[in-house]
């Protein structure tokens, strides 16, 4: 389903940065920006995400693509997923459960990477978004320092990166029980939804995904 809810909009000052035309081929090719990350946005303010993430090698652990008959045309791509398929799409769906602030919409499982839109809505006294626009304002002043963004690899409690961290984790230790080769790409990429419009087009180039496979 496409645009389920209300999501949390990025700041309109960071516009020029985001403009998700230009963006958008890059996550059609194969994801190869070393960081996407914003220096000066802190992940774990309120916002809608667009998250992808890699296998190391890009190997298929997750299952393969395949022709199946359609009604409306001769034959349409579908995901079949592995055993470790299906459980990055089990440990995907229960985040919510161990974070009550996220939000989860649009996902997808590719053969060697998964797709997905995380939404982060904290309402407690340190984060006040601003209505329908999620523009965060922090309200502990000494805090200037605890910035996430950029290359830091030591994401502090909840924020968008060690939400993937501990997703990445959990699903490693029950994948390797089936494979013990399995392994995610180091890094995974971000990209911050700034307007419904947005979205919207994220969420159709999600959901549409294996059916694009090879346009």
């Amino acid at each position: 389903m496409i645009y389920k809810r209300r999501p949390i909009w990025a700041s309109q000052k960071i516009k020029s940065i985001l403009d998700m035309d230009s963006e958008m081929e890059k996550y059609k090719n194969k994801y190869r920006i070393p960081s996407t990350r914003l220096q000066s946005w802190d992940y774990g303010w309120n916002g809608s995400y667009f998250i992808t993430i890699c296998t190391a090698n890009r190997e298929h652990f997750f299952g393969e693509i395949v022709e199946t008959p359609n009604l409306d045309v001769s034959t349409i791509n579908k995901m079949q997923l592995s055993q470790i398929g299906k459980i990055v799409n089990k440990f995907w769906h229960e985040i919510p459960n161990h974070f009550s602030f996220v939000k989860l919409d649009a996902f997808v499982i590719m053969p060697d990477h998964i797709h997905g839109i995380i939404i982060i809505d904290k309402n407690d006294a340190t984060v006040v978004g601003t209505p329908n626009l999620g523009v965060p304002t922090n309200t502990n002043t000494n805090n200037t320092k605890q910035k996430t963004g950029g290359k830091n690899p030591k994401w502090k409690s909840g924020t968008l990166g060690s939400i993937i961290n501990q997703y990445k984790r959990i699903c490693t230790i029950n994948a390797r029980k089936i494979n013990p080769d399995f392994g995610w790409q180091s890094r995974f990429y971000d990209h911050i939804i700034r307007n419904e419009k947005s979205y919207n087009n994220i969420s159709k180039y999600i959901v549409n995904n294996p059916l694009n496979l090879d346009k």
